[in-house]
């Protein structure tokens, strides 16, 4: 981890780079486990799988899939099998052809200098990784020998040739590249453009960029249908919006992407109190591209629980213009503001939008002192403190 070799400051704090778990502000209250981690990897178990024969019809994916130890472990195994097979085939061979018996030095043996299986498994490793001392070599007289040599070559390549592509494979494996790709551990909901907003801010660490790079949201939370069915992770689809409209981004700076809480948006009759008592929700971001150095797709995953949403704050500006060119001050990544929002659901100020303007009256104004503002008998009402006024 950078931050623990003293490379990021310990206040930079981001999702997939450095978490507390120890601090009680932040950490998840009892409740369902989490569908997505903020590391990205699926909390998903897997049990009862009969048919277990699948994953051997895809060998090479699955041992892609082994951790390294498995993964050499097979590979050191296979080596040692194959020359112990071949060994005793040219052992067999030179048996057979009376090469092992003592006194015989006038006839032609079918592989020179094989004495006893020690000698013919050296034979063995020689043939397969073409070390080829001298010492011994096949000759005309067996043409069983001539076969056997070449089959072992074939099998010595093939296995040299899935031993390459593994080891390529899990070294370059996408999930690599989403290590610098990150979001910030919080996400904030504010008022932008005149309509609630669910905001989070999504970086790259490296300077090779992410092509096609898009994102997507979706919530996850337990339903239960008209007919009595029961849904555990119910997932639904919500629309992103960056600066330029559209999932697709150009990642060559941090952005800020939010979702417009609208009459379709499943967050339509959350409130801020939903937050603190919302257990079972689940918010799944997806940000999915091409690696340009490389051409592997990759992805990176994290979830924001109810928790871990700030109700009225917003991302502070990182990226500055200095000595002309633009610089991104990291160290503030995931810092937020408190800002004016109303505490009521989208739907409530889409019935109501004198509350927007009343909290814009009061923002025009300025700090000069704390103001309460209460609307209507049976309407929700929302304060205003002269340190969110920024």
């Amino acid at each position: 981890m950078l931050s623990r070799k003293g490379i990021i400051p310990e206040e930079y704090v981001l999702t997939r780079l450095a978490e507390d778990p120890a601090e009680p502000r932040y950490r998840a209250r009892e409740r369902r486990a989490r569908f997505v981690s903020k590391n990205g990897n699926c909390n998903v178990a897997h049990k009862n799988i009969r048919e277990q024969g699948r994953f051997l019809q895809d060998v090479f994916t699955t041992l892609v899939d082994l951790k390294w130890p498995h993964t050499l472990l097979i590979f050191t195994m296979s080596f040692l099998c194959s020359w112990l097979l071949f060994a005793m085939a040219w052992w067999l061979i030179a048996f057979a052809h009376g090469d092992l018996a003592p006194g015989e030095g006038t006839a032609v043996p079918c592989v020179t200098s094989i004495h006893s299986f020690s000698s013919a498994f050296l034979f063995s490793i020689e043939v397969q990784v073409t070390i080829g001392f001298g010492g011994r070599m096949v000759t005309e007289e067996c043409p069983l020998a001539i076969l056997i040599l070449i089959v072992q070559n074939i099998v010595g390549l093939m296995i040299n040739a899935i031993m390459l592509g593994c080891i390529f494979m899990k070294t370059a494996q996408a999930h690599r590249r989403a290590e610098t790709l990150i979001f910030s551990k919080h996400a904030v909901i504010a008022v932008r453009h005149g309509r609630l907003c669910f905001m989070l801010r999504v970086g790259d660490l490296r300077k090779s960029m992410i092509i096609s790079a898009t994102i997507h949201m979706q919530v996850v939370r337990k339903t239960t249908s008209p007919e009595g069915e029961v849904v555990p992770l119910h997932q639904v689809d919500i629309p992103m919006e960056n600066g330029v409209g559209g999932n697709s981004i150009f990642l060559v700076a941090p952005l800020i992407i939010y979702h417009v809480i609208d009459a379709n948006s499943p967050l339509y009759d959350l409130a801020p109190n939903d937050l603190h008592h919302h257990q079972d929700l689940e918010i799944i971001v997806i940000l999915e591209g091409v690696v340009e150095t490389t051409g592997i797709t990759t992805q990176a995953r994290t979830s924001y629980l109810a928790d871990e949403i700030l109700w009225g704050q917003r991302f502070v500006p990182i990226v500055t213009e200095e000595d002309g060119r633009y610089s991104v001050d990291y160290s503030k990544f995931g810092n937020t503001i408190k800002v004016p929002t109303p505490l009521c659901t989208a739907r409530q100020l889409d019935e109501d939008r004198t509350l927007l303007d009343a909290l814009t009256l009061a923002s025009a104004r300025g700090p000069l002192r704390k103001r309460s503002v209460a609307v209507a008998k049976g309407k929700p009402k929302f304060s205003i403190s002269p340190d969110s006024l920024s």
